[in-house]
């Protein structure tokens, strides 16, 4: 069982990575659910169903915020244990350098075990959720007209205008234009009228009203009176449902192995492939991160001037090394030989973290410390 100093150390960094996440998660949801608030507030929407989308897209961001957030909380809770003294005191009891690495990296699995659960499975399964919520709000037609004195465009080709609507569902003044056919444009006018939900789909029973209808461009005009007109709304709605899936969308086999019926210069299948690698090796870098943060409060010296400037360029470092991650993604789209380094660049921050603690190597985050007690910060 893990030494009750390193389950303290563990608690020490587990609550500030939790608390990073939480800040990340908040900051980037509010600014990404903008466009579904929109979407929900236009097709009447309620609250449960905007949470329900916010929730499936949570996924997506935390692939993105976890090892970030990692980093953050890690480098924060050992710098507090640092500016304690506390390592310092475990240090002289005993407590060595392996051993402090051994919550830290316990830590790092813990984090990464949760990113790959996002990255391969929660994520394309959220993904998939997701839109299909979206396509069955932006199909429901119903929701859409259902806008007392506006003209409505639920799909291209059709502007609907509704006057009034009664609680128990008739509708007062209704206005329909079907310009799909532009040589024959139909306008329908009727006084009043139900919305219908069928087996078949929605239908908007008409009553009361006429059919307008120009042949050859305008020149001639037919009027065709009723009482009673069924118009078919679910055609407009069958439109949004054939769509493949997007790269979010795909499980990992499905990363690997697509099913392209098209896929001109085999671009398609590089970027699944360089995909599916990504998320194979960005949990990765929680490992890396950890090593970083270690390398960085361990490994420093007496002055807080050089302290200082530790973390600044281990935090300056991690980032840059996310974004070759990033820029190497980008290039396997182009040279599918480039995937390995998605995995070779993690592994080489890792490496020289090792390094670095160990003062094998230049520091790379400052100067260090030719001492091995971790001595903190004036």
């Amino acid at each position: 069982m893990m030494p009750r100093m390193s389950l303290y150390v563990l608690r020490q960094t587990m609550g500030p990575i939790l608390l990073f996440t939480v800040l990340l998660t908040l900051v980037i949801w509010l600014s990404q659910s903008l466009r579904l608030l929109d979407l929900v507030i236009n097709r009447g929407q309620s609250a449960p169903t905007f949470a329900y989308l916010t929730l499936m897209m949570l996924p997506q961001l935390l692939v993105i915020i976890l090892p970030i957030a990692f980093f953050g909380g890690t480098l924060y809770g050992l710098h507090r244990l640092n500016v304690e003294s506390e390592l310092v005191v475990m240090s002289a009891a005993g407590y060595s350098r392996a051993q402090l690495a051994v919550p830290v990296l316990a830590a790092g699995a813990i984090v990464m075990g949760l990113t790959y659960l996002c990255a391969l499975y929660l994520m394309p399964l959220g993904q998939r959720q997701m839109r299909a919520e979206v396509m069955s709000i932006r199909g429901d037609i119903g929701a859409a007209i259902l806008s007392e004195g506006n003209f409505n465009a639920p799909v291209r080709g059709l502007t609907i205008f509704v006057r009034e609507l009664d609680p128990d569902g008739h509708i007062h003044a209704i206005l329909v234009h079907d310009n799909r056919n532009l040589d024959r444009p139909t306008t329908y006018i009727a006084q009043g009228g139900v919305l219908a939900q069928t087996a078949a789909g929605p239908r908007l029973i008409m009553l009361n009203g006429t059919v307008e209808q120009s042949s050859v461009r305008g020149a001639h005009l037919s009027v065709l009176r009723f009482e009673r007109y069924v118009f078919d709304l679910d055609q407009f709605a069958e439109q949004q449902h054939q769509q493949s899936l997007q790269t979010s969308e795909r499980f990992l086999s499905e990363l690997f192995w697509p099913r392209l019926t098209k896929d001109p210069g085999g671009r398609t299948h590089r970027v699944l492939l360089a995909e599916g690698h990504n998320r194979l090796s960005a949990p990765l870098y929680c490992l890396t991160f950890a090593l970083i943060a270690l390398a960085a409060v361990v490994r420093s010296r007496r002055g807080r001037g050089t302290y200082t400037l530790r973390l600044t360029n281990a935090a300056l470092g991690a980032g840059l090394l996310r974004l070759l991650g990033y820029g190497a993604q980008g290039l396997a789209v182009r040279h599918p030989a480039a995937c390995a380094m998605l995995y070779l660049i993690p592994a080489l921050g890792a490496v020289v973290a090792v390094l670095e603690i160990r003062g094998d190597v230049l520091p790379l985050f400052g100067l260090s410390s030719p001492s091995n007690v971790p001595e903190p910060a004036q």
